[in-house]
């Protein structure tokens, strides 16, 4: 199971699509979970030089050949600093994704280095104001 070679002999499953602004530290073989379940891996990233958006290819796993077509994927951080995965969030819709489907509701990664710079420069900022007061 650590090794993933489980994956080797697993049913092939369908192809799905999704495009985000930034997939942060993404990698190809990432997880990609529903509800906590690993559901499928990430199969491909590329970027796509029309809309310079990052194009995440997911191999979804056969079992799960019911996802909603309107389901919204998004990338996560596992724990503050662990590995990033995608997870998808079911939709309402009663026809499913299927081969070749792209997920259009998408949220990119959090990247923490700019939540980081975003708070330095707010409280630099902010401190800056209280001291001309």
């Amino acid at each position: 199971k650590v090794s993933h070679l489980g994956d080797l002999f697993m049913d092939q499953g369908y192809i799905i699509t999704a495009k985000f602004q930034n997939v942060g530290g993404l990698k190809v073989k990432s997880p990609v979970k529903m509800a906590g379940v690993r559901i499928g891996r990430v199969n491909n990233i590329q970027l796509d030089e029309a809309t310079y958006e990052a194009v995440v290819t997911m191999q979804i796993d056969g079992q799960f050949n019911k996802l909603p077509k309107d389901s919204n994927a998004s990338i996560f951080t596992a724990g503050l600093l662990g590995e990033q995965y995608v997870g998808l969030k079911e939709g309402a819709e009663e026809e499913y994704l299927k081969a070749n489907d792209q997920i259009t509701l998408t949220q990119p990664a959090l990247v923490l280095e700019q939540l980081i710079g975003q708070f330095l420069v707010n409280f630099a900022s902010g401190s800056g104001d209280k001291k001309s007061q």
